[in-house]
């Protein structure tokens, strides 16, 4: 029974470490992507609202992402949607700052260290996660 309960612990972890993986190099190309584009203030224009996923028997919270509109040096105005949520409705007239692609400004990303600071919490509380886990199963009654 405890081999069955590290094969399980084994495929959690695997499973895991390919999400934090996956979602640690698209955070670093993002951020690798804006270092070379330009910078822009942006006005809030709104925004968009979203739920967590409310796993492991935690509630749903509403998570809201601006909506902005900037313009680039010709004068040009485009609108975007930020990918990085908040528990608060952002004040519609507040600025932000965000980057754009030069080739295509529809393109845009607010810019924002939370990213990066979430993947630190994210990896510590796997990391934790898993080694009490691994230690449960080894000190787990059987029979």
């Amino acid at each position: 029974m405890k081999t069955i309960l590290y094969i399980v612990w084994a495929l959690f972890v695997a499973a895991a470490i390919f999400s934090l993986l996956h979602a640690s190099r698209r955070t670093k190309r993002q951020e690798q992507q804006m270092a070379s584009w330009p910078k822009a203030e942006a006005t809030v224009t709104g925004s968009a609202t979203g739920w967590t996923s409310g796993v492991g028997g935690s509630s749903r919270n509403l998570r809201y992402f601006p909506t902005y509109q900037f313009t680039d040096p010709r004068g040009t105005l485009f609108m975007g949607k930020s990918e990085i949520s908040d528990v608060e409705q952002p004040v519609p007239g507040s600025l932000i700052e965000v980057a754009y692609n030069p080739v295509n400004p529809n393109e845009s990303l607010q810019v924002s260290s939370e990213p990066r600071t979430a993947m630190g919490f994210l990896i510590a509380f796997f990391a934790v996660f898993a080694v009490a886990s691994f230690w449960f199963i080894g000190i787990f009654p059987m029979g």
